[in-house]
């Protein structure tokens, strides 16, 4: 396995211990079984000299199962300028997927692990359908209002019979956000 496999691994095993330290009663933010949530979170990356770039937006709507589990849909959007392209050659991509998302604890900070499964489609990449597996955690500044972080390792495959043989080959996908529930 790849070193960065092995540091997502580590990751997802150290969230459920940071959760579990967290001591008290529920403190009254975050979601009740039943709520919704919407988050908008962007991306970017540049080279050091600022010639090739990219950026993105993600939405996400989830709809609360229990107060802990969120089910939902996410689209993303990225756009690339690469130099020496024209601007008809610059790139846009998107995906479509669904997830589905645990939150350890119950307090402001709340770490989270899921999955994923859609269709990427654009320029610069083959269409074809994606897993993704994810970790990351929400922090409650308002009762319903949280900041975002998340890491996704996501891995492309054109039949479930590739889905196996590909996930050595995958990319990570990074993004920080807003969100709400309601």
């Amino acid at each position: 396995m790849k070193r960065s496999t092995f540091i997502f691994v580590g990751f997802l095993s150290v969230l459920p211990l940071v959760a579990t330290a967290q001591s008290g009663a529920s403190s009254g933010f975050g979601p009740d079984t039943g709520d919704r949530e919407f988050s908008l979170a962007g991306t970017g990356g540049s080279d050091r000299d600022f010639d090739n770039s990219s950026i993105g937006l993600t939405g996400d709507l989830g709809w609360y199962l229990q107060p802990n589990v969120v089910v939902g849909i996410r689209q993303s959007v990225n756009y690339a300028d690469i130099e020496g392209q024209s601007a008809s050659d610059d790139f846009w991509n998107g995906s479509t997927r669904g997830y589905a998302d645990y939150q350890f604890g119950h307090h402001k900070f709340r770490p989270l692990v899921g999955a994923s499964l859609g269709a990427v489609y654009g320029d610069a990449v083959k269409d074809s359908a994606f897993a993704g597996l994810e970790a990351g955690a929400k922090y409650y500044v308002l009762p319903k209002t949280y900041l975002l972080g998340r890491m996704e390792y996501q891995w492309f495959f054109d039949n479930s019979s590739d889905a196996d043989d590909t996930f050595d080959d995958g990319a990570w996908a990074y993004t920080v956000g807003v969100g709400f529930n309601f």
